[in-house]
C-alpha cells in the first residue's frame, strides 16, 4: 500500500494500520490515556484538535488532526 498522508506533512506506513477511530468514545479516551502513560502516543496534530486516532500494529497510537472519513479515503487510494 505504501505511505498515507495523515496531515500537516506527516506520513504513516499504511500496511501497519490496524484501525482508524473517532476519538470521542469513552473506551478510546481510556486507551489514549493508558498509552500516553506508557509513552506510546505519537501526536501528529500540530497543536490542532484531534479528529482521528490511528491504531498501529506495534501498539502505538497516532493522533491526527484530519477527519476519520478523509483518512479512510486516503487509505483506499
Amino acid at each position: 500500500m505504501g505511505v498515507v498522508n495523515i496531515g500537516f506533512g506527516n506520513f504513516i506506513n499504511a500496511d501497519r494500520v490496524v484501525a482508524i477511530v473517532n476519538p470521542t468514545s469513552a473506551p478510546i479516551k481510556r486507551l489514549k490515556e493508558q498509552l500516553q502513560q506508557e509513552g506510546k502516543i505519537i501526536d501528529a496534530t500540530q497543536g490542532r484538535k484531534t479528529r482521528a486516532i490511528i491504531i498501529m500494529d506495534s501498539g502505538h497510537v497516532i493522533l491526527s488532526g484530519i477527519a476519520v472519513n478523509t483518512l479512510a479515503e486516503r487509505m483506499e487510494r
